[in-house]
């Protein structure tokens, strides 16, 4: 199986490391943005600047900066994998809309609004770009509880395969199903998507609190509260409940809520020491999607009348209106109500 990898962050390198890895012998190209990149990349065989110290494997080909050259090997692949952040995923959308075989992405979040004078003034989900741009496509996602780290270890890891077409979920099963890493494959694209993109906002508030030392008892109540919202935005949208009982839904939330190598709960964690947003972002080096997925999450919710309130501390933090322990008395301070309402 041929597989080209688009993007060559953490979880671009990562996975093609684990897919080149694999005992069946896949052929993996990880395709970079940046030509220079590439090169350094595959002189030194390692990704220094977003995956320092995980070798490449002999059997993955590095290649980059010529998008001709990307095309043309399009047809040739059996699975094309999407790795960038989810702000670079139309125009990549937009470069495959021609191909006839399986695309996934790895895209977490909802991209920026693209008009906010339109009557709709909110972001996209990857398959609602994906259905613009590209229709014809055969495409789904790639998500659950993983850092790119212990994937391009080979530490054990779970995925979720995301599809509402058998032939995608075949072909990103069959990529990347081994050893370290198994897949499972899910019709529900958009419970899989919304998961992916909200636990990134609720890890930020789970920070906080771990940052401002509130205790074990305020993070198992933000992640509990935090999925019953994952959950109401989620059906809203259409998705299916049990979907957020699994490995997208509450295994990703508990993970980067509570896992040292999440970016976004380091967010967090920033902004209760009394950093400034500018000041948090430029620290990580690294995207942190729920920074800028959090404005339109609540959009989104607002549109349909879903009550976010965790969500919404988060975005008046972030855009400044908030203090940290203001945040925390704004949920604290609110009326009591029913637990499954």
């Amino acid at each position: 199986m041929k597989i080209i990898v688009i993007g060559a962050g953490a979880w671009g390198t990562a996975l093609a490391v684990s897919a080149a890895r694999n005992p069946v012998g896949h052929h993996t190209v990880l395709w970079a943005r940046d030509g220079v990149q590439a090169q350094a990349m595959d002189t030194a065989r390692e990704n220094a600047r977003y995956l320092p110290g995980i070798p490449l494997p002999r059997a993955l080909t590095v290649r980059g900066g010529d998008v001709d050259s990307l095309l043309d090997a399009v047809p040739q692949a059996d699975l094309l994998v999407i790795a960038t952040p989810v702000a670079g995923l139309r125009p990549t959308l937009e470069l495959l809309r021609d191909a006839r075989v399986p695309v996934g992405w790895l895209c977490k979040g909802f991209e920026p609004a693209q008009d906010p004078t339109v009557a709709r003034p909110f972001g996209l989900m990857p398959h609602e770009i994906q259905r613009q741009v590209a229709p014809g496509l055969q495409a789904g996602a790639l998500s659950g509880p993983s850092f790119a780290q212990e994937v391009a270890r080979g530490q054990p890891t779970a995925l979720v395969a995301a599809s509402r077409q058998p032939p995608v979920r075949q072909a990103l099963v069959e990529a990347f199903h081994g050893p370290t890493l198994r897949v499972y494959g899910n019709q529900d694209l958009v419970g899989v998507e919304v998961g992916g993109a909200v636990k990134n906002v609720l890890a930020i508030a789970t920070g906080l609190a771990d940052g401002l030392n509130l205790g074990l008892n305020a993070r198992a109540a933000l992640i509990t509260r935090g999925l019953a919202e994952i959950a109401r935005l989620g059906v809203a949208l259409g998705a299916q409940p049990e979907t957020f009982m699994g490995l997208s839904g509450l295994g990703d939330l508990v993970l980067t809520a509570t896992g040292d190598l999440s970016r976004n709960r380091r967010v967090g964690l920033l902004l209760a020491e009394g950093k400034s947003l500018e000041q948090a972002v430029q620290s990580l080096g690294h995207v942190a999607e729920g920074v800028y997925s959090a404005r339109t999450v609540l959009q989104r919710a607002h549109h349909l009348g879903v009550e976010m309130p965790i969500t919404e501390c988060v975005v008046g933090l972030l855009d400044g209106e908030l203090k940290p322990v203001e945040a925390v008395a704004a949920l604290m301070g609110r009326d009591p109500k029913g637990e499954l309402l």
